[in-house]
């Protein structure tokens, strides 16, 4: 364990390293094809540095956050565009955490401050609330040789969900607090998702949307609209930018348990690429004249992710114990908390176990 945080300190000043070295070239570079072959290096870099960390929760995190979007958007900022290109330049100290993280530039006001507060008690509920929710879920899994291995599988969609929020709330409240900046929401509600564009749109992983979105879908949505009718130009881009999720995802399966890709994952989201192509083909044919009623669409759409997901999505990602090893490490850091020492994972008992 404690080379794993070596390792992970080693990695991050690395990285930290990398990011001043995007910054400072941008103020000799152009944007255009100099910058991009200035910084195409880190980027190849930050796909290589996770390769370091075997922890599930310190690797994973790390490959999300260098590999999932800086990467993304150093490729932006190399061309003048994405969240790091401002004018005036963004200085050191808010390009380092906007490159990492999902955060969103806002200029505060005095009215704002109010509306601030209000944004972090909220988060901080919202927190303690998941938390106490996953508390209860761990508690589920001492009963798990008594459960159907479906209903588990729902649990581990919960897991997800809610180390996701448990996570992205602690890294807002804290950039919040530290820097006055604003994170856009990760997640919004997605239970109460409408349809597979409501869902992938609006609601889940918002962070990866809207990088996915300005380099992939814009992209291949401005090549492919002179070929074909322009009403018909975003199924293309909707197909491309689901299946570069998909290879993100086998890459992050990789990191997470070294395990050679099986393509689950790409399989996963090339199916809800087409599904969502043929919804958006469907709302175009009807143009709004026939409507599915909510109430019907939003258990139809969760249900078709959910199925595609015990099918497709978990396999992979369970496949070599990945839970029980972020469950070990995550009691290990609780117990380190709690008694200020790093005690040998193979010494704790895991709930899953």
């Amino acid at each position: 364990m404690e080379g794993e945080i070596h390792n992970f300190i080693v990695v991050w000043t690395i990285v930290l390293a990398s990011l001043c070295y995007s910054h400072t070239i941008a103020k000799f570079i152009p944007k255009g094809k100099s910058r991009f072959v200035a910084i195409i290096p880190i980027v190849c870099l930050f796909y290589i540095l996770p390769l370091y960390l075997t922890s599930i929760n310190l690797g994973a995190t790390t490959s999300f956050f260098i590999t999932g979007l800086a990467t993304f958007k150093l490729i932006l900022f190399a061309f003048g565009k994405g969240p790091l290109s401002s004018t005036p330049p963004l200085p050191l100290s808010t390009f380092i955490p906007l490159a990492c993280l999902p955060i969103k530039l806002k200029k505060y006001s005095t009215s704002d401050n109010v509306e601030t507060k209000k944004k972090t008690i909220s988060s901080t509920f919202n927190l303690v609330t998941k938390i106490a929710l996953l508390a209860i879920l761990i508690r589920v899994y001492n009963h798990k040789e008594n459960l159907h291995p479906k209903f588990i599988l729902f649990c581990y969609c919960l897991h997800i969900y809610f180390m996701l929020e448990i996570m992205l709330n602690i890294v807002s409240i804290a950039v919040r607090v530290v820097s006055r900046v604003e994170l856009e929401p990760a997640i919004n509600n997605p239970h109460l998702a409408s349809s597979l564009q409501d869902f992938w749109g609006k609601r889940w992983n918002l962070m990866v949307t809207n990088i996915l979105h300005l380099t992939v879908y814009d992209h291949v949505r401005l090549v492919i609209v002179d070929r074909i009718p322009r009403k018909w130009a975003p199924i293309p881009a909707v197909l491309a930018t689901f299946f570069v999720s998909g290879l993100m995802h086998e890459l992050f399966f990789y990191y997470i348990g070294r395990l050679k890709p099986s393509g689950e994952a790409m399989m996963f989201f090339l199916i809800h690429g087409v599904a969502l192509s043929v919804e958006i083909v469907m709302k175009k044919m009807f143009n709004g004249k026939f409507l599915v009623p909510r109430i019907i669409s939003g258990p139809l759409a969760l249900s078709f992710i959910i199925f595609t997901s015990f099918w497709l999505f978990f396999p992979p990602f369970l496949r070599g114990n990945t839970e029980l090893k972020a469950c070990t490490e995550f009691i290990a850091f609780l117990e380190f908390i709690r008694y200020g020492k790093l005690i040998n994972p193979t010494n704790i008992t895991c709930p899953l176990l």
